[in-house]
């Protein structure tokens, strides 16, 4: 079974979602992309989005950089390692979406790693924040690119 919570934050609203093994959204809800709940869902906080609220909170108010959080998202296996290979950028850093296919051991997957990338259900936990264009400029962000560049600045990620 999987339960959601809305709770508030200093960057907006931010549903989450987790099953009984890990989270499976985390999303801004004034994102382009807000956290899409299922009919089978059931609202009411868990100890496990309780816990990752905390941790966001930590993050938002500087206190945190990483977090320490299970992870039970539904992707394909190619998306899967896109997502790992964000979690392994570091606070206040970027990559662009082909630095990101040849950590995958794919370069030639530059538009399918962008797909993977903007389909990442969980915001801010898996980084996807910290992906830019390869001139160094803002790319898409179902947060929004205005949310994109407050996350950057958060984190002294220098943008070109």
């Amino acid at each position: 079974m999987i339960r959601y919570e809305i709770y508030p934050s200093a960057f907006g609203e931010l549903g989450i979602a987790a099953s009984e093994t890990g989270l499976v959204g985390i999303d801004l809800q004034a994102g382009k992309r807000p956290l899409p709940v299922k009919q089978d869902w059931q609202r009411g906080a868990t100890a496990l989005t309780d816990l990752a609220a905390a941790q966001l909170q930590a993050y938002f108010s500087g206190e945190r950089q990483a977090f320490d959080l299970p992870l039970d998202a539904a992707g394909t296996p190619f998306q899967q390692s896109v997502w790992r290979a964000l979690c392994a950028i570091p606070y206040g850093e970027t990559r662009n979406y082909r630095e990101l296919a040849e950590t995958i051991g794919n370069p030639k997957a530059v538009r399918a790693v962008a797909r993977a990338n903007g389909a990442n259900p969980l915001s801010v936990v898996v980084p996807c924040h910290r992906v830019i264009g390869s001139d160094g400029t803002l790319t898409g962000y179902a947060g929004g690119l205005e949310m994109k560049a407050r996350l950057l600045a958060l984190e002294g990620a220098l943008i070109g």
